[in-house]
């Protein structure tokens, strides 16, 4: 005869009169579910918003329908003719240039634009005006640029040596995402002042910006482009669309907000231990009422579908708060990232976003609670009242499925969501491998515990013995506060050890100055005057051209760039135009590694050397051949020699060096590195530079390195903000642990207390005990978080191990009071308990 099974309304109806109207018991399930739910809410919510943004605005962002970019050329007439057949063109320049006021002088981004310019939205400037193109002769300027060369709107000044009024401050410039990085503060021209200013003479370095306004709405930009391909061909020039208008930035926020989301999930998961902990706290405080009930009838699906009720109710009211505290937190991180990236400042509510977050919260939920609902529901009435003295243990078998289920529905999800796949599932299983190492210290730990000779002082024995004792949550703890402590000191490891390679390596390796654009014709005159500027300062000067790599391999089995369905991993410098050079000797910050460099006198055939990653990515050789295309010309030259490039030095490295007779005869400029050897910058330097070589533009490093501390510093901080999620997940299952043996924990204090313990003697009996635990979290952290942070600064990132110690260690203590604090703080309680009163209640 099959068992009668309760209805689920009346199961509901048990389930709602036993349910406080406050969770009183579950709250911990409600909070860890909060913070989870509610930091996957807004990271997916805000990455949404700002992706939406990139898309509805993308004509915007671009400038157009489509965009054409080329180095060191402006269109051809066939080129002018078949894109103003697709409708409104407006043809700009980008380069670098430098901007002087008397002996003030700053490095900009000069972007020159014609009268058709912007071919979408407006530009906005300080004074309230929205405009174009700047009148000739007038020119719009950033504010930092104002700023250094104390200007106002009317003040005249020189830019790139033609002088120009101030006709505005700009505001906001709807086109700086797709620009890219800029190596100065934004300056607007009309097009005619880079010719004017001879900054694109045969040689300079400067890039064509040709965008497109379709006079019919309905052309397809996709379409349009790979059209203008097939007719010009890829090597023609960069062909990009408002569908992709900034890609590097959609891609930056499409694989932050993923690694955000994984790391929010990994947090979300370590509370679930917490989560698992207050379930089984809860439950235990209803074993009396669950046994009475199945006294009186009720089967173990009655009880199941009873305290599924329940702990499910709670999981959805702190899942809706996690929502509802993401979407409210979003506009602040809007406001926060507003310039710099296209995010609306409003509420944002993201339908997908939310069901994804709300999804991770409830089947983390289910996993975690699944274990303590299964001992509920599977043990007789008689074994649950004998519990107390007798723990259960559940078979595995019978929370087996609602666990594989709910961990297989959590990969799916995340792989679904995936912007890269493959490196999603190495971060679950990475994730994973360290949650099981964690855990096999923890049982390791509670096993060493239980071996070690006991102290002779009673209050040192209990404490030690706690660790160890029936029911300790020794393994939960050290798996979550051990992942949280870690993520701590993996921060500041990576932190202090960035630090000092700036603060150590860079600027002892780096140049002071950047000069592009020097004419051939007067290198000399640039030395003699840095030399006389600048006395006893380092000059290298090189070569600068730009090219395109359009077909390499063996002389008779070449293969055309342009034939590739998709590149080689690692071959970026098959990717549009890259920096080309040559040289008589090896450059410095090279080292041939493979084949022989060619005599200073060489001029047989066409060589060149390449640098070693870039050749095995692509499976060249020594005696193979490549071809570039450079300035529309094809030349091809034999590989001679392949380089390892130190990249740190921050100077001039180029992926192909060719010999002097390859490329000598091609139009080109110079460009230099001055190291001034620590004697420091003179203020007269850079306008002396500006006036005697007015085409010419200057970097100086010391702005980079501190723009490049700054991109440090935010994701350093993002990086930390997403570890303390972990470390307060991890204090939830400390809360959750001592919630789940408050019972035995209570007996234990009561019992000591009528043998004459005193509360000062329990608290220090706390203290043993929290603290035996976190000087072994603190070794365990110290050693994983460090070990993480070494492979990330000398694998990933390829920089000198220089950690700052007591740094580290200071983090680390700081994680370890946290804990205890919160250890000792949870336990007041129980030693507040009056002996006469609990004993009645056991």
């Amino acid at each position: 005869m099959s068992e009668q099974t309760l209805p689920w309304a009346t199961a509901w109806k048990i389930a709602r009169r036993d349910l406080h109207a406050r969770f009183k018991g579950l709250r911990l399930l409600l909070v860890c579910l909060f913070l989870g739910v509610g930091a996957l809410a807004a990271i997916g919510t805000l990455t949404g918003s700002i992706e939406r943004e990139l898309t509805s605005r993308g004509r915007e962002v671009l400038g157009g329908d489509i965009e054409l970019r080329m180095w060191q050329r402006g269109l051809t007439e066939a080129e002018r003719t078949a894109l103003h057949e697709l409708g409104t063109v407006s043809e700009g320049t980008r380069m670098q240039a430098i901007a002087r006021k008397g002996d003030l002088t700053a490095p900009v981004a000069l972007k020159a634009v014609d009268a058709n310019w912007p071919l979408y939205g407006t530009l906005a400037l300080a004074d309230g005006r929205d405009v174009g193109a700047p009148p000739r002769g007038s020119a719009w300027i950033a504010r930092g640029t104002a700023a250094r060369l104390s200007l106002d709107v009317g003040d005249s000044f020189s830019l790139g040596g033609e002088t120009v009024r101030v006709g505005g401050i700009i505001a906001s410039d709807p086109e700086q995402l797709s620009e890219g990085f800029a190596l100065g503060d934004l300056a607007i021209s009309a097009a005619d002042l880079p010719a004017r200013a001879n900054l694109t003479a045969p040689g300079a370095m400067y890039r064509s910006a040709v965008r497109v306004r379709f006079d019919a709405p309905s052309r397809n930009a996709e379409t349009t482009a790979e059209a203008l391909t097939d007719t010009f061909g890829e090597d023609a020039f960069e062909v990009r669309t408002h569908e992709a208008a900034s890609p590097s930035t959609a891609r930056f926020v499409e694989r932050m907000g993923q690694f955000l989301i994984l790391v929010g999930l990994a947090a979300l998961v370590i509370a679930g231990i917490g989560i698992g902990g207050g379930v089984s706290s809860y439950l235990e405080a209803r074993r009396s009422s669950i046994a009475t009930l199945k006294v009186l009838g009720a089967t173990s699906r009655d009880i199941a579908r009873i305290y599924l009720l329940q702990v499910g109710s709670a999981a959805l009211a702190g899942s809706l708060a996690g929502l509802v505290a993401g979407v409210a937190v979003t506009p602040l991180l809007a406001r926060a990232l507003g310039e710099l990236l296209p995010v609306d400042t409003g509420t944002t509510i993201a339908p997908a976003a939310l069901a994804t977050a709300a999804a991770y919260g409830l089947l983390v939920a289910l996993i975690f609670a699944a274990p303590p609902l299964a001992r509920a529901r599977s043990f007789p009435a008689m074994a649950l009242m004998r519990a107390g003295v007798s723990p259960l243990h559940a078979n595995l078998r019978t929370f087996a499925l609602p666990v594989g289920l709910g961990l297989a529905a959590i990969v799916a999800l995340a792989l679904v969501n995936a912007a890269q796949p493959m490196v999603t599932l190495g971060f679950l299983a990475g994730s994973a491998l360290l949650l099981g190492l964690l855990a096999a210290l923890g049982l390791g730990i509670r096993t060493l515990a239980a071996r070690l000779p006991r102290p002779g002082d009673p209050i040192l024995r209990a404490g030690l013995a706690n660790l160890s004792r029936p029911g300790a949550q020794t393994g939960a703890l050290v798996t979550a506060l051990g992942f949280g402590l870690s993520a701590f000191v993996l921060i500041a490891a990576i932190q202090t050890s960035l630090d000092g390679n700036m603060r150590t390596a860079l600027p002892d390796r780096a140049p002071d100055y950047f000069v592009l654009d020097i004419p051939k014709a007067e290198a000399e005159d640039f030395r003699a005057t840095v030399e006389r500027t600048l006395p006893g300062s380092s000059v290298r000067i090189v070569p600068n051209l730009r090219g395109r790599v359009i077909a390499y391999g063996p002389r008779d089995a070449m293969t055309r760039v342009a034939d590739l369905d998709e590149r080689p991993e690692g071959a970026w410098a098959l990717r549009g135009e890259r920096g080309l050079t040559y040289a008589e000797t090896v450059p410095e910050g090279s080292t041939v590694t493979s084949g022989q460099w060619w005599a200073p006198d060489y001029s047989g055939e066409p060589l060149v050397s390449i640098d070693e990653e870039f050749a095995e990515a692509v499976g060249l050789k020594v005696g193979d051949y490549l071809t570039v295309s450079l300035l529309g010309v094809e030349r091809t030259a034999r590989i001679a020699a392949l380089r390892r490039i130190d990249w740190d030095t921050m100077g001039f490295n180029f992926v192909m060096v060719f010999s002097p007779n390859t490329l000598a005869d091609a139009p080109h400029n110079l460009a230099a590195t001055i190291e001034t050897g620590g004697k420091g910058r003179p203020r007269d330097f850079l306008p002396v530079l500006a006036r005697e070589f007015p085409s010419s533009s200057v970097i100086e490093t010391g702005s980079l390195l501190t723009q490049a501390r700054g991109i440090l510093d935010q994701m350093t901080l993002a990086i930390l903000a997403a570890a303390s999620v972990a470390v307060l997940a991890g204090l939830a299952v400390l809360l959750g642990a001592i919630a789940a043996a408050r019972a035995s924990r209570t007996y234990d204090n009561v019992i000591l207390r009528v043998l004459g313990a005193s509360r000062r003697q329990l608290l220090v009996l706390q203290i043993v005990e929290y603290g035996a635990l976190a000087l072994v979290l603190g070794l365990v952290a110290l050693a994983l978080g460090s070990a993480m942070a070494w492979a990330v600064i000398t694998q990933l990132f390829e920089f000198e191990w220089l950690p700052d110690w007591p740094r580290i260690l200071a983090v680390l203590a700081a994680g370890l009071v946290l804990v205890l604090v919160f250890a000792l703080g949870g336990s007041l309680p129980q030693l507040r308990a009056r002996p006469a009163r609990a004993l009645r209640e056991l």
